[in-house]
């Protein structure tokens, strides 16, 4: 059996097409595009065609601004950090929404900034996993800075209402900022056709490089830098340019938003064979309907079988999965996702996500569908919380969940 890579919300293989683009800038081209000199300069139209990809790939506009970072983690720290000062420290607002299922880089800066005295709404999600936007608007108050909403969970691949989230905002008069790491890539994001303010990225969720993030801010937004030290990226984002990840990351953009619908299908048709599979086991759920998800993902809970148990067998059987978020992987408390949507927390400690690419083949997912099926009667057969019932004299054997 080869190894099977069903991790890809986590971060994905390196489109061998990027990397034959990025080649020449760590030893041929290598110039620090800010000297002036031809090494430097010899880099900037390559930097220009990055640029010019992603503009296209979520249609921003002339007037917008899209910042290269060193990942989506530091592009929501700007946002959130520089609005505290540009808004609360220097204003007269001090609120900030969110939702309880963003990313730790979301979630871990708002504690922060309400250890500095900001005063941050946590709203939860629905049964299906996601916020509505008038529930968005119940808790915007004339106090309020700045919206946070994640485009797309990227543990069970929900995507929010975000045109209706941000007409919510625009109305309200407040800035909105969306992590938009698990949707560029994935679904269509048209920036002309949503009221976003600012949205995160990152290369390596689409085939792109690690190492390389962007920031898309409308309409050149006023957002003090959370970096100083230079005037790079016209004096908004400090630190030498990253050349390599930065033609890396145009041209991953550029291919995983081409023929973005019918990649997506594929993928799709894929994620479903391997959905319906799974979910014929007993005792199985699913969070939220396909057609509102991502198209290659899944969170899945086995009842009886912790997540890191399954995670444990299927390496051993050479596929990588997850329980949920990498940058929270070594936390080891039920899964928050399925807390979020009110699943009991035996069942939230078996979640398993799944999340395929466009790499991912037929024959891949048949072999998950076979070591996950394995994994699951093994498990079962040792679980304190699941039980076999054992068939009587002319009975038949049953399955059953049992309550701890």
């Amino acid at each position: 059996m080869n190894n099977i890579y069903m991790d890809n919300n986590a971060t994905t293989m390196v489109d061998p097409l990027v990397l034959e683009e990025m080649m020449p800038y760590f030893s041929e081209q290598f110039g620090n595009p800010n000297s002036i000199h031809k090494f430097g300069t010899s880099t900037h139209p390559a930097i220009a065609k990055a640029i010019d990809r992603m503009y296209s790939a979520i249609n921003a506009g002339d007037n917008d601004d899209i910042i290269f970072t060193s990942c989506a983690t530091e592009s929501n720290n700007w946002v959130l950090k520089s609005i505290w000062v540009d808004k609360i420290l220097n204003g007269d607002k001090n609120h900030i929404v969110t939702t309880e299922v963003e990313h730790p880089s979301i979630l871990s800066t708002c504690k922060f900034l309400e250890d500095q005295g900001v005063k941050v709404t946590y709203l939860p999600v629905n049964e299906k996993g996601i916020v509505e936007a008038h529930t968005v608007k119940n808790f915007i108050t004339d106090k309020t800075a700045l919206v946070s909403i994640m485009w797309a969970n990227n543990e069970t691949g929900m995507i929010f209402p975000i045109e209706e989230i941000g007409e919510v905002c625009q109305t309200k008069g407040v800035l909105f900022h969306s992590d938009g790491v698990q949707a560029v890539g994935k679904i269509p994001v048209d920036l002309q056709q949503v009221n976003v303010d600012f949205v995160s990225m990152s290369a390596h969720k689409f085939h792109g490089p690690k190492g390389i993030g962007a920031l898309y801010i409308k309409n050149s937004e006023k957002l003090t830098p959370l970096l100083h030290g230079g005037e790079h990226m016209g004096g908004r984002r400090s630190g030498t340019l990253n050349v390599p990840a930065i033609v890396g990351m145009g041209k991953a953009v550029e291919l995983a938003t081409t023929n973005l619908d019918e990649t997506m299908s594929k993928i799709a048709k894929l994620r479903d064979r391997l959905e319906d599979a799974l979910l014929k086991l007993p005792d199985t759920v699913v969070v939220g309907d396909k057609n509102e998800r991502t198209p290659n993902t899944f969170l899945i809970s086995v009842r009886g079988v912790e997540g890191e148990s399954m995670l444990w067998d299927l390496n051993n059987d050479l596929i990588g999965a997850s329980t949920g978020s990498a940058c929270a992987s070594e936390d080891l408390e039920a899964n928050g996702a399925m807390i979020a949507i009110g699943a009991d927390v035996e069942l939230a400690h078996t979640g398993i996500r799944l999340s395929l690419s466009r790499f991912t083949t037929e024959q891949e997912v048949d072999q998950v569908i076979a070591a996950f099926n394995k994994a699951t009667v093994r498990l079962r057969s040792i679980s304190s919380s699941y039980a076999k019932v054992q068939p009587t004299k002319g009975g038949e054997a049953t399955e059953c969940a049992i309550a701890h």
